[in-house]
């Protein structure tokens, strides 16, 4: 009885298909096709970055609150959000231009639709109003803009999007800036200036979340100025709306503010540069619906973010989601799965163009592999019957001697060769060749060898009678 180690040897001879010879033969292509996909997956749409540079505002104001908003949205999907303070929407807008930045707050009027196109700009969305606040001193009787002449009041600085804005307004009633003395000092100063008697008004632009604003309400011998023609104002300068701030808002037991005020508001928006990847803006857009989605001081559930009440080109991404929201993966997977998903259809277009084409070349091969292992002992069966072909006479006999043996090796070697079952009719053909091609020298070296020569024995004589 064979030993068991020998016995599995003879059975792992046949198999159902050869590893060995697979990857062989199928190895190069699927190096070629990992490789082309690694260069498309990478070249053709890249990863989004990791972190981006979010341009906010002023110390204590509405942007720089809703800036540390984002930065935790997006710190769920592993995306750092560098805050940049800054001055307000012009800082933030040229901060977009020179490339400092990434995205932006910035206020609605600060530029238009071509200057933005023009510099490379797209909106992901009008975010809040954020009404133009105007505290005076409690004995400051001015009722109106055009009462606010000879009185110190501070615009902020130029940085800012509200000089230019209340520049416009002051127009609207006749007023020149000469006719006031504006200053220009950040907003935190400036409530200081304007708690300490040493100006008459503050004006700034801000949503109601900002610390000033809820301070500033609240605060006894500060007043808010109420825009009664906040109407007029909204159709004038088509980039305003008119907002009213309810009666009793800020504190209903202290009935604050004690009546409805008319304000008149710009929105805004969340800007970024042209070039800022789809993920991103996705991702930017996705944020500003769970930050500012719901019911405010001034807006309806759902009213924001939005489309509208914006003059710069909304970003196709964002369009996208404000018309059929996020896309069908992230609502169901982590971002960057989806992404990861987002982006295979690269890599799909180049499988389907080389696997295609290299199914139907890979298994021929293989099987031309297989056969190449027996068709060389093909050629070895083939220079024996040359050998035997050439031999001359008198040489057969020594030369068919050293044929069988070689016959007998070849036999031997091909006995352990390790084949496919379904190549095994190949196998015992080559193997009834050999011994056909033993057999012919066989014959050959029977017909070599003499006939034995008849004994010869002497005539038996009879018997003499």
């Amino acid at each position: 009885m064979k030993p068991p180690r020998r016995l599995m040897s003879h059975i792992r001879t046949f198999t159902q298909f050869s590893l060995r010879d697979l990857v062989a033969t199928a190895g190069p292509t699927i190096l070629l096709v990992v490789g082309v996909c690694v260069l498309a997956y990478l070249i053709v749409d890249p990863a989004p970055p990791r972190q981006v540079r979010l341009a906010t505002g002023q110390e204590n104001g509405a942007y720089q609150e809703f800036g540390k908003k984002y930065a935790t949205e997006l710190a769920k999907d592993r995306i750092k959000v560098t805050q940049v303070a800054s001055l307000g929407s012009q800082d933030n807008l040229q901060q977009l231009q020179e490339g400092k930045v990434d995205v932006a707050f910035v206020q609605s009027g600060s530029t238009d639709e071509a200057e933005a196109q023009r510099k490379g700009l797209v909106s992901l969305g009008s975010l809040f109003t954020e009404p133009v606040w105007l505290f005076l001193r409690e004995g400051v009787k001015a009722t109106q803009m055009s009462e606010l002449k000879g009185l110190r009041i501070n615009l902020g600085p130029e940085g800012t999007g509200v000089p230019k804005l209340f520049r416009q307004v002051l127009a609207l009633n006749g007023v020149e800036p000469a006719d006031l003395q504006i200053g220009a000092l950040e907003n935190t100063p400036a409530t200081v200036e304007l708690l300490a008697g040493r100006i008459d008004g503050l004006v700034f632009s801000s949503g109601p979340d900002a610390l000033l604003v809820q301070m500033l309400l609240q605060t006894p011998g500060i007043r808010l100025a109420n825009f009664d023609q906040a109407e007029a104002y909204a159709r004038r300068l088509p980039f305003l709306s008119h907002v009213v701030l309810p009666r009793g808002i800020v504190d209903l037991g202290r009935d604050l503010p004690p009546q409805d005020f008319h304000l008149i508001a710009p929105t805004a928006t969340l800007v970024a540069r042209s070039d800022l990847h789809p993920a991103l803006i996705e991702l930017f857009v996705q944020a500003a619906a769970e930050i500012h989605g719901g019911a405010g001081w001034f807006q309806r559930q759902g009213q924001f973010p939005s489309s509208q009440y914006t003059e710069i080109p909304v970003a196709r991404e964002a369009a996208k989601f404000y018309k059929d929201g996020a896309p069908l993966l992230q609502r169901y997977m982590p971002f960057w799965v989806a992404n990861l998903f987002d982006r295979l259809w690269v890599v799909v277009v180049a499988l389907a163009a080389l696997i295609l084409p290299f199914s139907k070349v890979v298994p021929p091969l293989y099987v031309w592999r297989i056969k190449s292992r027996l068709y060389r002992w093909y050629g070895q069966l083939r220079a024996v019957e040359q050998t035997l072909e050439a031999a001359g006479e008198g040489q057969h006999e020594q030369v068919c001697a050293d044929l069988l043996k070689r016959l007998d090796d070849i036999e031997e070697r091909v006995n352990h060769m390790s084949i496919p079952l379904a190549f095994a009719d190949n196998l015992y053909g080559l193997r009834s060749h050999i011994n056909f091609v033993r057999q012919r020298v066989k014959a050959t070296l029977a017909a070599a060898q003499p006939e034995p020569e008849p004994s010869r024995q002497p005539p038996i004589q009879g018997k003499r009678a």
